[in-house]
């Protein structure tokens, strides 16, 4: 298959599995612009996190297996008492504070760790987690090296700014909010609008000529 075709393959896939919700698309390495991040003894934690509105009833985080090392998605959405010990690589935690140490801000660092606490047995696991930032008051995706190490390197992927104060919307992030998917180069979302741009002038021209 020619290249330039497969490209446009993909997308069309993409945008066609969320044809009713807005893709979220993170195709990029985690670590790309930070590699020492990943030499370096003990939890590293970037932020520099995309900046996004998600509506969750309708949107989509679109991840690239190649970006992050993940090939299938296992998902759970509750308080941290309630995880299971293993086999699950995409986190919604809606516990919120930290009862080891109260005083301090509940953020990635503090969400990794209990999750890491709970996940007793599922070796090395890469993998996600959303939780609820206190002190920036809003919730984040972050990605984890190792779900299960409390040392695991952490890159924040997104802050969904809309969802400011919003706590209570954690419980309604559901599987149906991840994708993983094969994320198209920007020069073949390019051509996807390009096309889509010019079917939707055939079908305007056509429109008016039968009228």
């Amino acid at each position: 298959m020619n290249l330039s075709v497969s490209r446009l393959t993909v997308a069309l896939l993409v945008f066609g599995a969320t044809a009713n919700a807005a893709p979220q698309l993170f195709g990029a390495p985690p670590f790309g612009a930070d590699p020492d991040v990943l030499t370096q003894p003990g939890r590293q934690i970037v932020g520099k996190e995309r900046f996004i509105t998600f509506d969750i009833a309708n949107d989509v985080y679109v991840l690239d297996p190649a970006a992050f090392g993940i090939t299938d998605l296992q998902f759970v959405n509750d308080e941290v008492g309630n995880l299971p010990t293993g086999g699950v690589n995409f986190v919604v935690l809606q516990t919120t504070d930290n009862d080891a140490n109260p005083a301090t801000p509940f953020g990635a660092g503090s969400a990794a760790t209990l999750i890491a606490n709970a996940l007793t047995d599922p070796g090395p696991s890469p993998g996600f987690f959303i939780y609820f930032n206190s002190g920036l008051n809003l919730p984040r995706l972050v990605f984890s090296t190792d779900l299960s190490s409390a040392d695991a390197d952490l890159k924040v992927v997104a802050r969904m700014t809309n969802l400011l104060g919003q706590q209570a919307a954690l419980p309604t992030f559901t599987e149906s909010n991840v994708s993983l998917t094969t994320v198209p180069e920007p020069s073949s979302l390019l051509l996807l609008s390009s096309a889509g741009i010019l079917l939707a002038g055939y079908a305007a021209r056509r429109k008016r000529a039968r009228s």
